[in-house]
């Protein structure tokens, strides 16, 4: 009888949940913002993603081609639909590979992020005592140290590049997604759902896998949309700073750093770089919010 009432319970939390995101996707097409931020992040990641085919075989031209005659040349000037810099690279071509490795340290960075935090946080809800204890020491820890700080000291200890750069931003970053998780965690293993799939003789990790991570699955699409706008301004500030990805290659971080120092022979060079850090940033801002809407349960309570 008790077999009976758990799998009626499972089978219609799995219509409930089923039934959640089918109304959270037709509240998403409804929202004309949120499609926009996902069509310009699409498109941004599609071209930027193709830039070496870009610049191989359709303009034949390596990133990093110099020509001191072509200087400073205004956008649409001989030919360079975005002008070039101090060294007459052509500011288009940087801009589509600075892209990419920007985007790349984003998606990345954030995915890496998010998974350390959720293992963490599962973890550390579910099981408690020691295991607990261990991992919120870690986040306390962190939290009390500004996290500038420790990229700074991480960037002079390692050779800034975009592997180094993913791996230190995703071990530095974990700490709030973690949080969040262990918090949702502490609530759900104690539900009714829980409670029979234990009673049932379902092993830990199925309850973790199938029981539980669907249901703080919503908190962290939301988290993570959030963490690659900060990851952007995160690099950006980096190379700023000196820290980030060293020149010759390119990132829109340290290509708007570089154009500082030409604010008056080429000021034409710190419009781009600074507006497709806005736009990628407000875009993951505005999907971020779109789905923290669309995947609010009360919204769909009667």
């Amino acid at each position: 009888m008790n077999s009976k009432v758990a799998a009626i319970g499972a089978a219609d939390t799995r219509h409930h949940s089923r039934s959640f995101w089918r109304d959270a996707l037709a509240f998403i097409r409804r929202d004309r913002l949120t499609i926009f931020a996902v069509s310009v992040l699409l498109a941004l990641t599609l071209i930027c993603s193709l830039s070496p085919v870009f610049i191989e075989r359709v303009f034949n031209l390596e990133v990093n081609d110099t020509s001191i005659p072509d200087r400073f040349k205004l956008p649409g000037e001989d030919g360079f639909v975005l002008g070039t810099d101090q060294l007459g690279r052509d500011q288009f071509l940087r801009l589509i590979y600075g892209g990419r490795v920007s985007l790349t340290i984003a998606y990345l960075a954030s995915a890496l992020t998010v998974f350390i935090g959720i293992t963490l946080g599962l973890l550390a809800g579910y099981y408690g005592r020691q295991i607990d204890d261990l991992i919120s020491w870690g986040i306390n820890t962190l939290s009390a140290i500004p996290p500038l700080f420790l990229l700074l000291i991480a960037a002079a200890v390692w050779k800034p590049s975009t592997e180094v750069l993913i791996i230190v931003l995703a071990a530095l970053g974990w700490v709030g997604t973690s949080r969040l998780v262990r918090g949702e965690v502490l609530s759900l293993k104690e539900r009714d759902y829980v409670l029979a799939a234990r009673a049932l003789g379902a092993s830990d990790f199925r309850i973790l896998i199938y029981h539980i991570l669907p249901n703080v699955f919503s908190i962290v699409m939301v988290t993570m949309t959030i963490i690659a706008g900060n990851l952007i301004l995160i690099e950006s500030g980096l190379s700023y700073l000196g820290m980030g990805i060293q020149p010759p290659t390119p990132t829109w971080g340290n290509m708007l750093t570089d154009s500082r120092s030409y604010l008056v022979t080429g000021v034409h060079l710190i419009f781009m770089p600074g507006i497709l850090i806005m736009i990628t940033v407000l875009c993951f801002y505005l999907v971020g919010d779109g789905l923290r809407d669309a995947l609010d349960p009360r919204r769909y309570q009667q």
